[in-house]
Parts: C-alpha cells; structure tokens; sequence
C-alpha cells in the first residue's frame, strides 16, 4: 500500500524518530562516499506551482544522490495552465513516474492529487502546512541538542504555515510549543484549537515573547509576510515589531537555546543579522538537513521502504 507525507499526522512517533535515524545514518554514508543508490531506476516529478529555492533544490539532489532522476514542472510547463482536473493530472503522472512533490497555494490540491495517484505524494510546501521542513528541523535539534526529549520550542512571529506543522509535530511526540503571535496573525484556529486541548497544556497561544522563549530550547522564527501576502507587509511590519528575534529577545532564553530560521530571511525584519550570523543560529546546519530528510524520506517511500 503506498504512502502519502501531506500532513505531519500521516506519520506516527515511531517513524518520525526511524526518519530521522535514517537521515543521519545517510549523511554519514554521503559524507563518506558509500551512500546507496536506492532510486536507481526511479523517477520523481516535482510539481511546483510556487517559486523555490531549497526545497526544490535539496529534493532534486536528494533523487539525484541516490541515483534517481528528478522532472520538474512549473505550471506553466504542464496543463494545469489549462485547468485540467488535478484528478486526471495525478492519474496521468502516476504511469510516468514513482513519485510526486507538490509545492501548490491551496492545501487541498495536494490532498486531492494524494487521492488520485497510485505513487506516493509529497507535501513540498503549501499555505497551510510544511511537513519536510519541520522534520529536517527536528533531526537538526537532535544533532545539536542531542535528544528530542523534554523539547520546548518557542515560536515567534506569524502563524503561518510551518506554524501548523509545529503544533502538528508537537502533537505527535508531545514536546512543548509556545506560539507567540500578534493578535490576528494566529495559527489555523481549529489546528490550534486540538492541539491545546491534546497536548495537556504543553502547546500554548501567548502574546509576549518574552515569556514564549523563557525556557525555550528554540527560538524558530520565518518571514513576517509570506508568498502571497506581498501587499499585507507594511501592515505587517507594524502589527510584528514586538516580534523579533533579535539580542534583547534571545538574552531573554536560556544560553543554551538555538536559534531556527527555515530561509529566506529577511535580516532586519523577523530576525536581526547579528542573530542570525551568531554561533547560536545554525540555520546553514538547516538548510542542509532539508536534503538528508528528503533523502531519507524517498528512500522510505520509493526506495528500500525501510526505516
């Protein structure tokens, strides 16, 4: 039976922690020249109808390092364009190739592409939730803090949709989450709504952030106005001035605490350049893991299937 990543909550705790394991144990073997080429003779298409630079690239390579082949398409280069029914389109695609990556606006194209194709479907990113950059994340905690056990990550800023897929995470393997954001730019309310009730009261809503990262282990912040709200960011840029991690923010956590940023940043808005460019923001370490995940998770999906 294939498997599908649309959501975080499509994978239990135990495979979150065995995609993890398997990332590391790839990069190891990438780092010393013997990684396996488990998509030989696989093809992935990358659907992407937004604009990309790590996400695409760390999945191309991903294919690429494990002896596959990437297609990638933008709308424009497939009938989309046209408005073929993404249910047809998914039907068509799934007798070419073994996977696909979709990076769309509309949560629910890639569920429905998710329904309709025969391979596994990935969630590269859409407006409601970012499930591959919040496990390259996680296994970027561990790497730096050790262990996931007893986790607090501070969430400062718009609740946008790496947002979702933190309280998503935080759900499953039940760490601690405190969201700090203006009023009005709060995560999805029903997602927020069951991840406070299921969490016993370790996912919370907060408006300091002061009091969001006292404790934290991380500080994880992202850009203030998202793809598609271009025209909302002097508005946001006013409501978000409390909101950045910057010296006086991070001295309020504890000197152990990282910093996280999934990039593009914008230095001087969400985040202050000496922050960024400081030992206790590894976001270069990030943005690497992005292809170990994805490495791992297509060799679980297409490749050797095992965790």
């Amino acid at each position: 039976m294939k498997r599908d990543l649309i959501s975080i909550l499509d994978l239990s705790a135990g495979e979150i922690s065995g995609l993890i394991a398997k990332a590391e144990k790839m990069k190891a073997e990438l780092a010393a020249g013997v990684l396996p080429k488990t998509l030989a003779g696989k093809i992935v298409g990358l659907v992407f109808l937004k604009p990309s630079t790590r996400t695409r690239i760390s999945f191309e390579s991903a294919v690429f390092r494990l002896g596959g082949q990437a297609i990638f398409m933008t709308g424009q280069d497939t009938q989309i364009s046209r408005h073929e029914p993404l249910a047809d389109m998914a039907r068509v695609l799934a007798r070419y190739i073994d996977a696909i990556v979709v990076r769309t606006f509309a949560h629910s194209d890639v569920e429905e592409l998710a329904k309709f194709a025969s391979v596994p479907v990935i969630n590269a990113l859409t407006d409601h939730s970012h499930p591959c950059q919040v496990l390259a994340d996680l296994l970027t905690i561990r790497e730096k803090r050790g262990s996931l056990e007893g986790l607090m990550v501070a969430w400062v800023g718009d609740g946008n949709n790496v947002a979702n897929s933190w309280m998503k995470a935080a759900l499953r393997l039940g760490f601690s989450l405190n969201l700090a954001c203006p009023q009005g730019y709060e995560p999805d309310s029903e997602l927020l709504d069951r991840a406070v009730r299921e969490s016993n009261g370790k996912v919370r809503l907060m408006a300091d952030p002061e009091e969001a990262v006292s404790g934290a282990d991380v500080l994880y912040t992202d850009v203030w106005a998202s793809m598609g709200q271009e025209d909302e960011a002097r508005t946001r840029q006013q409501a978000f001035q409390r909101y950045q991690i910057n010296s006086h923010l991070l001295s309020c956590a504890p000197p152990h605490a990282i910093v996280l940023h999934c990039l593009p940043a914008h230095r001087g808005e969400e985040i202050t350049d000496d922050v960024i460019e400081s030992p206790r923001a590894p976001v270069f370490d990030q943005a690497e893991n992005r292809l170990h995940l994805q490495m791992a998770l297509l060799d679980w999906l297409i490749g050797s299937k095992e965790l």
